[in-house]
């Protein structure tokens, strides 16, 4: 009889098996809407990975104050960073000019869909940041909206330069034209590349090889070549804890933005903020 509603008097008794119906149906409608939104990626994307998307509105507005109190900043300031990279149509067009170019290697979707990265572009813009290090490039759009930020900084009187690490020598290939005029990118071993480099570095982002023993090498291997007031960005935190780690051991402070994608079946990922006051 575990299947069937029975009464005690007016209150209904739920069976086992309808219970267990109950909580299945409950959590299972956590999951409709990423099922819908993979058919919907599948007919509309051609990526196949480093998935782009946009983040949610609320997402957004707490990522925007967050860096508004890390960055000791007005909070409509840091949105009008994020307006500013949205509305780069420049940017937008030269991102779909050369989405195809990356041949079978590397598949970008022409739409430019910026997510976590609207972080990277307020800090970049906000801290003025004279060397940009980026590990692992793959097609390319972290560094455009990087040397797009540059552009402006320039524009504006503060001049930076940009240098992205990868082993693949294909990868970057969207940053071409005028923005690869703010930078270059270093092709083979990130940690080898990263150690030949001087210092100081005032903007680092690790977004290399995803291993949590290299994610930590990396860090060590520009701990010194840090400027007073550098921000690293940690692309892997929502996996590891190597740069709260390191943060705690170097004296410096940490704080993690998690990214929840707007129209996408990826939960999303994230951003590790290593900085000092």
């Amino acid at each position: 009889m575990g299947g069937f509603t029975q009464t005690m008097g007016k209150t209904p008794i739920l069976g086992p098996a309808v219970v267990t119906a109950l909580r299945a149906r409950t959590a299972l409608s956590y999951y409709k809407r990423p099922a819908v939104e993979i058919v919907r990626w599948l007919v509309r994307s051609r990526e196949t990975t480093n998935f782009t998307y946009d983040l949610e509105e609320q997402n957004r507005l707490h990522l925007a104050a967050l860096l508004a109190d890390l960055l000791n900043l007005e909070f409509e300031g840091i949105l009008g960073y994020f307006k500013e990279l949205e509305g780069d149509a420049e940017l937008k067009t030269h991102l779909a000019t050369h989405a195809a170019d990356g041949g079978l290697s590397f598949v970008a979707d022409p739409e430019a869909r910026y997510g976590r990265r609207l972080g990277w572009y307020a800090i970049a813009r906000a801290t003025k940041p004279r060397v940009v290090i980026e590990t692992g490039v793959d097609k390319g759009l972290g560094a455009c909206v990087l040397t797009a930020a540059l552009r402006r900084n320039l524009a504006e009187g503060d001049p930076g330069t940009y240098y992205g690490t990868d082993i693949d020598p294909k990868a970057g290939y969207l940053l071409a034209g005028a923005y690869a005029s703010q930078g270059k990118i270093l092709y083979g071993d990130s940690l080898e590349s990263l150690r030949r480099l001087e210092g100081p570095i005032d903007l680092f982002v690790n977004d290399s090889d995803h291993s949590a023993e290299y994610e930590a090498a990396e860090y060590d291997a520009i701990a010194d070549k840090l400027s007073e007031k550098a921000i690293v960005l940690g692309d892997n935190a929502h996996c590891t804890d190597k740069l709260l780690r390191f943060s705690l051991d170097r004296g410096r402070r940490f704080v993690f933005f998690s990214e929840r994608p707007a129209r996408h079946w990826y939960p999303g990922a994230g951003i590790g903020i290593s900085f000092r006051r």
